[in-house]
């Protein structure tokens, strides 16, 4: 299994859980210095360093804004920066050049000719504008106008005022060298496209606000992108699940409902679906009828996921209903579970004395041998407990193997809070950890024959 061992919230219920306020330990937490800002540190010095080659001709602080700003958290960032900060350098400073050349040609500038040039400066300020928008490279239009106003407000006045364009072009580009340079810097590494790695989600990758940290989102995405191959495995329904993991660049399908789906997020597309069988279904339904109970029984129909539910007077059913069925990706319907469907799984939220009895009752009629039920008291609810009830094949287990054939990937490594359940271990709270470990997993450090 490829879960942590929070069942006190799962599938839609997690995400209504999410509103609740919840009595969490925190605990204060320094963050540590992360790579980005010894980057930019370095970066920097190294621009020190080249004006001091160079005589101090130029101006070291444009080098040094050039470099921080082309220092981004995603490399693809950086070199898209970096063209933007090249292509308005070149505009501002050409424009700044053709503001000089007129300059000197009209001759020294009167007190009225003052108000003259602020308003022939200002018109050239739409002229850049207009110039980067017919370039299509409206991105670099400030750069461009900074450039500009740097050359013709503050150092028209030099003695050689050319020389400054000039300096100011070269400060921009060894900047935009240092930074994109010491921004793709690293060590040599491999990188372990061989295997899979499956990670939970609560209490794995996601803290204590149903979020993920900075740290992690950064450096997991950056691995994404290289090509890693991650997914995450979950009790929770894709409805519950996309939220948290929007800013995440999965490629791979997503292992949901504790083993029943597996989920295309980008392509909203169940890939793989254990359900329960006609009879099966309809054997169920008629037990919890009988009892006089409801549930909420979950079925796909057209990549839709479909919750048929009856009224209740109990005050929890009709909490989770109204709050529930606002995500666009649930689809609530009030009446009995059609015959002809084949349901993924049931649901029942009750009182636990309740629950309890209900599940001697699947006991007694061999349900329990026959399906997978899983029983498990209610963190959000006190007193509350649920029965879910799936096809006995819909394991996470089983789901990771079609994972590994529909991939080609035969060597797995997975995350989980629970001892001896999963190849890393990974404890309650500690959001990092998964990404920690992906990095010297996915990308060790290159060692040289002989070394040790």
């Amino acid at each position: 299994m490829i879960d942590s061992n929070r069942f006190g919230i799962e599938g839609g219920c997690r995400t209504f859980g999410r509103y609740r306020k919840r009595k969490m330990e925190r605990k204060l937490k320094v963050p540590p210095i992360g790579m980005r800002i010894i980057k930019s540190a370095v970066a920097i010095l190294l621009c020190y360093i080249v004006s001091f080659l160079r005589g101090n001709s130029g101006i070291v602080f444009y080098s040094q804004l050039a470099a921080l700003w082309c220092m981004q958290v995603y490399v693809a960032n950086s070199k898209k920066n970096a063209v933007q900060r090249f292509i308005g350098t070149v505009i501002g400073a050409l424009y700044g050049l053709l503001y000089l050349l007129i300059r000197k040609w009209t001759g020294s500038l009167t007190v009225m000719n003052e108000i003259l040039d602020a308003v022939f400066i200002s018109a050239l300020v739409v002229i850049i504008l207009y110039t980067t928008v017919l370039l299509h490279k409206k991105q670099a239009s400030y750069f461009s106008c900074v450039v500009f106003l740097s050359i013709v407000v503050n150092h028209v006045s030099d003695v050689n005022p050319y020389l400054f364009v000039w300096n100011r072009f070269l400060d921009t580009v060894i900047g935009i060298v240092i930074g994109v340079g010491v921004n793709i810097l690293s060590l040599p590494r491999d990188h372990r496209k061989d295997i899979l790695f499956l990670s939970g989600l609560d209490d794995t990758l996601l803290g204590q606000k149903d979020n993920m940290s900075d740290y992690s989102r950064i450096e997991l995405n950056r691995m994404l992108d290289d090509g890693m191959n991650f997914t995450i495995s979950t009790m929770r329904t894709p409805a519950s699940l996309i939220e948290p993991v929007r800013d995440i660049r999965l490629k791979l399908p997503v292992i949901a409902m504790d083993g029943a789906v597996l989920f295309d997020i980008y392509e909203k597309r169940y890939l793989k679906v254990y359900v329960i069988s006609r009879e099966k279904s309809m054997q169920v339904q008629a037990l919890i009828r009988r009892e006089g109970l409801s549930c909420f029984t979950n079925v796909i129909i057209d990549d839709m996921l479909v919750i048929y539910y009856n009224k209740s007077e109990d005050a929890v059913h009709r909490q989770l209903v109204r709050e529930l069925r606002r995500s666009p990706y649930r689809n609530y319907v009030e009446r009995a579970f059609p015959e002809d469907e084949e349901a993924v799984y049931f649901m029942l939220i009750y009182p636990a004395e309740v629950i309890e009895n209900f599940y001697q009752k699947l006991e007694e009629a061999g349900i329990t041998k026959e399906l997978k039920v899983l029983k498990y008291a209610s963190e959000d609810y006190p007193g509350y407990a649920y029965i879910k009830i799936y096809n006995r094949n819909a394991t996470k287990e089983n789901m990771v193997e079609y994972l590994k054939k529909m991939t080609g990937l035969s060597h797995t490594v997975t995350f989980g809070t629970i001892p001896g359940r999963y190849d890393v271990v990974v404890e309650r709270g500690d959001s990092n950890r998964v990404v920690h470990m992906l990095k010297k997993l996915y990308e060790p450090v290159k060692r040289r024959p002989g070394w040790k």
